[in-house]
Formats: structure tokens, sequence, C-alpha cells
């Protein structure tokens, strides 16, 4: 018999889930936190992509299709813009589209290092059988190109089956050759469908519509991929609840692990460094009005030598910090989901939080960490600033009431600042470095203080394993500094293999 896990009250309902729902939901609920702007359009790669739900979307391909407006769709994920990155006239032709649409987890962490929620995964293969539906209803019909031979009848035959009313114009396999292109057209025209979709896989698809839709009678067509092989039966999808966490790559690579190992292990991490480099590229370095030590220093003046120990020193720090971050991410995700689910229980409100720090050279950057607190505790912050255990820059108070009972656990484990991982890969952050501080914080500071900023801001540092929060702040600062004008790998290596026995001791954590 099913156990029913019962949730407390809320403001808003009662809720009653059975133990599988509710770790599905917790998947839903860390995939559409709140995680920042919701622009309508914004740009990776030098692609404009809008931003946009699926019912949204799925609204301007009817509409289009409705009035007959000549229009193209495609939809996007990694590995098309790593392709676009490196294949400028596929970039080209994705930038000539009248929409392109965001599909896949990678684009939402590309929106992420940027400050941007992408609003929906709108993906093709999700989006067919809403299509299927609203075109039967609307007495649309749908002409079915590309795939292996067999392929695209065999989907034609189970959406039919699944909604009687939907009219599939025509199908044709993708296996055609450059003399067999007029023959194709011809059979699209005769047709005379409203939607054509494309199943050639990118960048062929997009490249074969912008190439020839200014001569075929459907008005709308869009590339969709490999959808065709999921709704023929040939390959199986992901469960629901995993597609809705953004984890349906896993699911993916094990049905074609020779096919797909490279897009996702080595394709994926490629997009994420090329969307750090760029965001690196494009952010701006706001100044405060100081000189960092760096700045001082005459270049010229410097010995090869110690401009060659600085230079290897930096790339072997960026390396272990990438790798670290990386399998660091890799390895707890699952842990993340269900602190995520924690966190949803207890109080409402997105899982992450958010905050502008100040990081290396007075550079603003967005700080994540998993939320600890009430949702409205920015603003009780100023009526608590009198009861702070330190008299220093860095508010801290030990039996803070903003603090939620799961927010308490996970701050004093440190589990709080494992999303930070995050700022690590994106470069605003480092493993090891001072702790950065709030914009108000450093504006306060005192001329020797500024030298905290010569370097990157840190997840562990030499006070976090010396007691964390007991450590005054004067004896943070020289910590800070000590660790800024003597750096070294082998300094790095030892307080990440001191950091786990500092956490699980628990001293000076709240």
């Amino acid at each position: 018999m099913e156990t029913t896990i019962q949730l407390g009250n809320s403001e808003h309902s009662r809720l009653s889930m059975k133990p599988t729902q509710l770790i599905k939901q917790g998947f839903k609920w860390l995939m559409t936190a709140n995680l920042g702007l919701q622009p309508k359009k914004y740009r990776i790669f030098g692609i404009e992509i809008d931003n946009l739900t699926m019912s949204q979307a799925l609204e301007k391909v009817i509409g289009s299709a409705q009035e007959r407006e000549k229009r193209s769709f495609a939809f996007v994920n990694a590995d098309c813009l790593n392709r676009a990155k490196c294949d400028a006239a596929y970039g080209r032709v994705l930038s000539r589209q009248s929409m392109v649409f965001a599909d896949g987890s990678g684009i939402r962490m590309a929106g992420l290092m940027r400050g941007i929620n992408v609003v929906g995964n709108v993906n093709g293969t999700d989006m067919f059988p809403l299509l299927c539906k609203t075109a039967s209803e609307k007495g649309l019909s749908i002409y079915l190109l590309g795939a292996a031979p067999g392929v695209a009848a065999a989907v034609a035959q189970n959406m039919t089956r699944q909604y009687p009313t939907l009219k599939i114009a025509g199908t044709q396999d993708g296996y055609f050759t450059d003399g067999e292109t007029e023959r194709v057209i011809s059979s699209i025209n005769a047709s005379n469908a409203h939607i054509l979709l494309v199943a050639l896989g990118a960048p062929r698809q997009d490249m074969w519509i912008e190439t020839n839709h200014a001569r075929l009678v459907p008005s709308v067509a869009i590339g969709v991929g490999g959808l065709f092989d999921f709704y023929s039966g040939r390959i199986s999808r992901a469960p629901l609840w995993l597609r809705e966490a953004g984890f349906e790559w896993i699911w993916r690579f094990l049905q074609e692990p020779a096919r797909m190992w490279r897009r996702y292990f080595v394709g994926n991490p490629l997009f994420l460094f090329r969307c750090w480099r760029d965001q690196k590229e494009m952010q701006s370095r706001p100044k405060f009005g100081w000189s960092t030590t760096s700045a001082r220093l005459n270049a010229r003046s410097l010995p090869v030598t110690w401009k060659m120990r600085q230079r290897l020193f930096s790339t072997t720090k960026r390396l272990l910090d990438v790798c670290l971050a990386s399998v660091g991410l890799l390895v707890l995700t699952p842990f993340f989901l269900l602190i995520a689910i924690a966190i949803k229980l207890e109080s409402p409100g997105p899982v992450f939080f958010s905050q502008k720090r100040v990081g290396q050279g007075g550079s603003r950057f967005l700080m994540w960490k998993f939320r600890s607190m009430f949702i409205d505790a920015e603003a009780l912050r100023a009526a608590l600033l009198a009861q702070s255990d330190r008299n220093g820059l860095h508010f801290k108070m030990k039996s803070d009431p903003r603090v939620t009972r799961v927010g308490r656990i996970i701050r004093r484990a440190s589990i709080d600042e494992l999303p930070q991982l995050l700022n690590v890969l994106m470069g605003s952050m480092s493993i090891v470095g001072p702790r950065p501080n709030l914009e108000n914080e450093v504006v306060k500071y005192k001329i020797h203080e500024f030298g905290r900023l010569d370097t990157k801001p840190r997840i562990t540092c030499i006070w976090q394993v010396s007691g964390r929060a007991e450590v005054p702040w004067e004896k943070q600062v020289e910590m800070d500094l000590d660790y800024v004008f003597y750096p070294s790998i082998s300094s790095d290596i030892s307080l990440i293999l001191r950091t786990l026995p500092a956490i699980l001791s628990g001293k000076g954590a709240y």
C-alpha cells in the first residue's frame, strides 16, 4: 500500500502528494525557480533567441499558418549554437529566422550566467503533439519531410490515430539527393500543406529551408531535428518528470551512447565555456575610485620570470577551478534536487537566492546560493543590523529570525554555498580566495582592505577553515591579504582539503 505524505498548511492550500509525485515535483520546482530578468529576446554567440513559453511559441507558429505568413522557425540547443559559433553561414541562417526557440537545459544555464531567466524549454519534440492537436482543431495540414525511409510515414500513422481529424498532407524521407530536390518541392507544393516540418538534422535542415522556402507553398517551415524518430516509435523518450527537470540528455545518451557522447560530454562543457568567455568579454568593469595592487605595479619593470610564474599560476588555478566545479556539479546534482525539495516544502519562494557582490578589480556579479531565509529577509535586514554579532562590515547574527529550519541545517554544513560552483565555472569566482562582499560593504573599506579585490572571490579561504564566523573581520582581512600577496597552488590544494573537516566540525557556522 503506497503511503501519502501530507504537507503542512500554507497560505494558499493544503497539499497532499505521494512520494513519487513529490520527487517529480521537486525536479520541476528546481527548473522553474525564478533565476533573474526575463527579457523578450536575448543573444548567445550573436544569435537572437526569443524568450517564450511553449504555449506562446505554439501560438506564434499556429497564428502564422492561419494567416498564411511566410515564416520560418528554428529550435536551437547547445549543439546547434556550438555549430553556429564555428560555421558563419549557419549562424547567418539562424539570425534570419522569424523566431528562434530555446531548446534544452544548456540554454537555460547560459541564461543563468547572464542573470536571465529563460522562461521555457521550447523544444520541437514536446511541441510536436501540441502542434498536431491544435492543427487538427484549426483545420491546418502538416507535411513531414525527413528521417530514414518509412519513419515519417510511421509518424503520420501514429499521430492520425491519436488525433483522428489531423490532416497529414504528405510525407517524404530525408534520403534524397540534390538532384531530386525539385521533385520533393513539387510534392510538397502539390499537397497544399500549411506547415512543413523538416527533420534533416542541423544545420542541413535550416539551410535547406533558407534556400527553398520562397518556392514552397507551406507558409510555415520549421526545422525539427530528430523528433520523427521518437514519434515513429524507433527511439523511446525519457519520462516526463526527467524531461521537466532538464535531464533528458542523460536518457538520450543511454539510448545512443556512440552517437551522443561527444555532444554531451565534449560539446556541452565547450558550450558553457564559450558562454563564460563571451560573457567575460562583454562584462564591464565599473570603477569604485581606487587602484588595485596590480594596477599600481609597473608591469614593464617586473622580471620576465615573475610574469611567467604569475601566468602559470593563473592558468593552473583556473584549470583547477574548472575541473573541480565541473565534477562537483555533475556529482552533486541529485543532492541539489533533494535540497531544492526541502527548501520548497518549508517555505514558498524560489529555490535559489542571488545577490549582487563585488568581485575582482571591483567588477559586480551575481552570486548564487540555496535560499536559506524567508523571502522577506532582505526587507528585515535593516531592522536587525543593531543585533549583528560583528562590529565590522559584514552582518552576522547567530539567532537570525529570518533563517528557515532547513536554512539552519544547510548553513551549518555550508551546503547553501554549493550553487557557487556555477559562479566558479562561469569565472566570476574561484574555489579559493577572499569572501565577496556587498557593494554597500565595499564602499566602507579602509585603504588596505581594497587589496582583497586583487583576486577572484572564493567558496573557501583561510579563515573559512580557521573558525569561519568566529574569526573577527580584521583578522579575516589579514588572512585574505596573506593569500592575495602569497598565492600558490599548493596552498589552494591544502585549503580545499582542510575545508571538509572544517565544515563537518560546524565551528563558527551560522
